[in-house]
């Protein structure tokens, strides 16, 4: 979830607009020449061919307009390490174009410019400093029903906010707000500009560490509000679309952890990353939360955390974190979890090969058997202490000193 997404985009299918005019564009037959013989090093590598492409792009024909932007489109989607500074010059006609009447020649501009944005540090900069911050605020406000158009925005400035020196001018120009509001997919549309416009938040979140002006603007109530909804419509079968939370405060909804746990229980299979995100959130909320903790045991969601016990891949790991925040508020939240059968999961668990897999164990029968008695005589009832004792003497050093705290002070009649 650290790591950078930086990828070009490489649109198919763009029709260019009928003219009147039935003669050949020539835009359009020099980006024949360049694309189909695949020469574009040496077309940007000429001073002349983008100069005359960018004369064709900042022409009054439509038609002109449009190839020309095709025509940089393709060029931005080159790995070359040169396209970027090459493609330069097109900038500030690009960013003009934003605020333009054609969908068609938005939507280039748009993929151009995210194509540009990782580029290196200093097609950045240029780029932030002929304004590509404000047109995209002024862009997606104007075009805030254009749902291709707001999905470009979302992808040009989620490869723009990637780097972390771009999240102050980005926060100070207005867009958050219109980024926030995206948030919803559309039921006919789909998902695609919610998606990009919740890497753009997440990013964001990533780049600081006071989170507080996202949160006043309603990041935060949003995403859950979107989760909450996303989850009702996977428990009634419709598994499509993207899903992903940006924020690791908490709202103060209990729906959001039966979202949650829907989404970890049904992408187990077919997702087990988006499975293990879901407990990774879960465990956040929880953390320090009595108020979610009571809500998982209210709406019975433990036995759905139980289950996932068996399954490895850090999904194991995540539910016994979310098993251990619970456990951490005492012995009614113990007993709960005793009841639920949560102490022969943990015999199983004990006898994993993973080392992560068992210190946690270790951690959660700690809390529960630190409880109240009758968590220790149920223990023992289920044969655990011979698990304890193998252990001691057989793991490593962190997991033999947890298991002989817990056999000295709660099993002593074992540990002599």
């Amino acid at each position: 979830r650290d790591k950078q997404l930086i990828s070009k985009r490489l649109l198919q299918s763009v029709d260019v607009e009928e003219e009147e005019e039935e003669d050949p564009v020539e835009p359009e037959v020099l980006r024949d020449t360049v694309f189909i013989n695949a020469v574009p090093v040496f077309f940007f590598r000429s001073d002349n061919g983008m100069h005359m492409l960018i004369g064709q792009l900042s022409s009054r024909n439509a038609q002109c307009q449009l190839e020309a932007a095709r025509c940089l489109h393709e060029l931005s989607h080159s790995t070359h390490p040169s396209v970027g500074q090459a493609c330069l010059p097109a900038g500030p006609y690009l960013l003009t174009y934003l605020s333009g009447q054609s969908t068609k020649l938005t939507e280039l501009c748009l993929y151009t410019l995210g194509n540009l944005c990782p580029d290196s540090t200093v097609v950045r900069e240029k780029l932030l400093a002929q304004g590509i911050v404000s047109a995209l605020a002024s862009c997606i406000h104007n075009q805030r029903y254009n749902l291709v158009v707001v999905e470009a925005v979302g992808f040009t400035l989620s490869q723009l906010i990637q780097a972390k020196d771009t999240s102050s001018p980005v926060m100070a120009s207005g867009i958050v707000p219109h980024v926030i509001s995206v948030l919803t997919p559309d039921p006919e549309f789909g998902y695609g500009p919610a998606i990009e416009c919740t890497w753009c938040l997440h990013y964001l979140l990533s780049s600081s560490s006071d989170n507080s002006m996202l949160i006043a603007q309603g990041a935060l109530s949003q995403c859950s509000a979107v989760l909450i909804t996303l989850g009702g419509a996977v428990a009634q079968g419709n598994r499509a679309g993207g899903i992903e939370l940006v924020s690791d405060v908490k709202p103060e909804d209990t729906r959001l952890l039966a979202a949650l746990c829907v989404f970890s229980q049904v992408y187990l299979h077919p997702h087990p990353a988006l499975s293990r995100e879901s407990l990774w959130v879960l465990n956040n909320l929880t953390a320090g939360s009595s108020g979610f903790c009571s809500g998982l045991l209210l709406l019975n969601m433990v036995p759905i955390l139980i289950q996932l016990l068996s399954f490895s891949k850090g999904i194991n790991s995540m539910a016994l974190r979310v098993l251990g925040n619970i456990a951490h508020h005492g012995t009614e939240y113990c007993v709960r979890l005793t009841q639920a059968a949560l102490l022969t999961a943990l015999c199983a668990t004990l006898k994993m090969a993973e080392p992560e897999v068992v210190t946690l164990s270790l951690e959660v029968l700690y809390m529960l058997v630190s409880s109240c008695p009758q968590v220790v005589e149920e223990f023992t009832r289920l044969n655990g202490v011979p698990m304890l004792e193998a252990i001691q003497y057989n793991s490593e050093g962190e997991q033999r000193v947890r298991a002989a705290y817990i056999l000295d002070h709660h099993f002593p009649s074992f540990s002599l």
